[in-house]
């Protein structure tokens, strides 16, 4: 008997609206991120200012809407001011969080310019690790104020005139772990976040402002964490953030693969808090989520050990991706999408060359890895509302987790463009699944594309000589039957994107 699985979906129920954000990244002055990543003047391709053309093109083609910056543990050590005014005044500093020297080269206003070149806006974190509300409070006065002030004045004598009005700041970063500089309890953290936040908004009362959440699903003081901070942040924060990276060390492919499943359960536990606070305070206001650091990270570990301190741009978290880590992000945009009712912001972590879908040889090529697929189809087709995904799928166990669907699928109605598109991978390693997916609700329909991301090879990579080794195609089966609905067969350990234009 063959394996099966189904999908009903109807117009009326839907999850909610995907934000746009929820398709964001990340930038971090961490390894070659930044240095031989976004900037490198010496490139062949490198602009005016130095940041390389190749890079841009492929962020473009992810369409990514907002990148978190500057950090990252990077940024509770970070001195804001180091990174504007003239780069040759700018200071060299020990950079403690990953023991590297920061030469200051790319500072706020680089950056701002190099979101506007790749068409994304600027999500900014404060440093709560070593400094605190004032740091902040001049920070978004130099950001956001349009002149008369000493800090907007600073910026327009910096050559920036127009304020560059960044509505979305982080409020540091995992201030739960205690590798971060400046660590703190749950109490202290939140004290101090809500005393930045009043301040920043009162100097920019548009913006919104993230809360540090716990640092990972295994932190021992989850979910107390979240429950203490936004007891003490409530009235004046808009999201909590999660973080949260998984891996394959136990070469445990069928366990690996089921490894989203513990992300929906961080999501529904940092909602399920987060909603115990508002009934706690009789609020009328719902806290979103904001999932600014999620990836596959393990491949990098052992040789980031070996690496010498205080360099500059060091290769560091270089994980080479692999087909079997393309579906694993798959299946972590799934579970991003089927609670976009809450999830409202996440960034891949992150975007060039430190874990990330863009890889660069320093002076060489730009190529992307396997992860960059599932990333891009989310990005481009997954706009619009998702529904409420009704599916049937044959399960197996795992060592961690039990009732695990092979199939697992969300779909997307974007009605401005008139389409459906879903979104599925089959997490069987030896089998294909047939795939009914039942969209009657819609009326008459058509199937445009079915795109696969398929290898047989699990541990199959891209690299600078053979960059197109994993790449998707559009051969995929997908059609319409005459009882009104989409019957496919989903190949084994494989990622489908099938899109439907409605009639």
């Amino acid at each position: 008997m063959a394996n099966k699985a189904k999908m009903i979906v109807d117009k009326d129920f839907i999850v909610g609206e995907v934000d746009k954000r929820i398709y964001g990244s990340f930038i971090e002055h961490l390894g070659r991120a930044v240095y031989g990543g976004i900037y490198e003047p010496e490139h062949p391709s490198a602009d005016e200012q130095g940041f390389r053309s190749d890079v841009l093109e492929l962020v473009k083609g992810l369409n990514v809407p907002i990148v978190r910056y500057p950090g990252g543990n990077f940024v509770s050590g970070y001195n804001w001011e180091d990174g504007v005014g003239p780069i040759a005044d700018r200071p060299r500093r020990l950079e403690l969080a990953w023991r590297t020297i920061e030469p200051n080269l790319v500072g706020f206003n680089e950056f701002v310019d190099w979101c506007k070149k790749a068409n994304t806006d600027a999500m900014m974190a404060v440093n709560l690790g070593t400094r605190g509300v004032e740091d902040a409070r001049n920070l978004i006065e130099y950001s956001n104020h349009a002149s008369g002030s000493y800090w907007s004045d600073l910026r327009i004598k910096h050559g920036y005139k127009d304020p560059h009005n960044v509505k979305t700041w982080c409020l540091g970063n995992e201030m739960d772990g205690p590798w971060q500089i400046g660590a703190k309890t749950a109490v202290e953290y939140g004290r101090i976040a809500n005393e930045t936040a009043k301040v920043m908004r009162w100097v920019d009362p548009t913006i919104e402002l993230v809360a540090c959440g716990s640092s990972a699903l295994g932190m021992p003081t989850f979910p107390d964490w979240e429950a203490t901070v936004l007891d003490l942040t409530y009235d004046n924060v808009d999201y909590i953030s999660l973080h949260q990276y998984y891996g394959n060390r136990d070469k445990d492919t069928a366990n690996f693969l089921a490894q989203s499943m513990g992300m929906d359960s961080f999501i529904q536990t940092v909602i399920s808090t987060a909603d115990f606070v508002k009934a706690k305070k009789r609020s009328k206001k719902n806290i979103n989520l904001s999932f600014d650091e999620w990836n596959v990270w393990f491949h990098s570990n052992e040789s980031d050990r070996k690496i010498e301190p205080w360099s500059i741009a060091p290769p560091q978290l270089e994980d080479i991706y692999t087909h079997e880590d393309a579906l694993v992000v798959g299946c972590m945009l799934i579970s991003l999408l089927k609670r976009a009712d809450r999830v409202k912001m996440a960034c891949i972590a992150q975007l060039v060359n430190v874990i990330a879908p863009i890889m660069t040889e320093n002076g060489g090529a730009a190529w992307k890895q396997t992860i960059y697929y599932p990333y891009m189809h989310a990005s481009v087709f997954g706009r619009g509302t998702v529904l409420v995904p009704l599916l049937k799928s044959d399960k197996y166990d795992s060592k961690d987790y039990t009732d695990v669907p092979y199939v697992e699928a969300v779909a997307v109605h974007n009605e401005e463009h008139g389409e459906v598109t879903v979104f599925a991978v089959n997490r069987d390693l030896e089998n294909a699944h047939n795939f009914e997916i039942d969209l009657r609700s819609f009326g008459a329909f058509r199937v445009i594309e079915h795109i696969v991301l398929e290898n047989d090879d699990l541990q199959a990579v891209n690299t600078a000589a053979n960059p197109d080794n994993v790449k998707p195609h559009t051969n995929g089966t997908a059609k319409l039957e005459q009882n009104g609905t989409i019957e496919t067969s989903l190949g084994k350990a494989s990622w489908n994107v099938i899109r439907i234009k409605l009639q």
